[in-house]
């Protein structure tokens, strides 16, 4: 039961990596997001379709640029990762 939720995190942390390397690199491509992060030129495309997919990236002909609700997830991203460390923590004392 928890291995999905273990491989959960670990694709929405590869998601949070790949969406910070656009922000610090944008417009950014496939090829290079790769290189950068050391990630498989297909994980980082899935990852790119689903940020965008999602609102959060938008392609352009230069590459990956981030979106204004990207900016506002990093805003709250450190608050919404306590929230999940709280209830996992909880979850550990029953």
């Amino acid at each position: 039961m928890l291995k999905k939720i273990q491989e959960d995190i670990s694709l929405a942390s590869r998601h949070i990596e790949v969406i910070r390397a656009v922000a610090g690199h944008q417009p950014i491509g496939i090829i290079k997001l790769s290189e950068l992060l050391n990630v498989p030129q297909h994980r980082i495309r899935y990852s790119l379709r689903v940020l965008e997919g999602s609102g959060y990236i938008r392609a352009s002909s230069a590459g990956a640029m981030v979106t204004p609700k990207a900016e506002e997830m990093f805003l709250r991203l450190n608050d919404d990762i306590d929230e999940i460390i709280r209830i996992v923590s909880r979850m550990k004392q029953v």
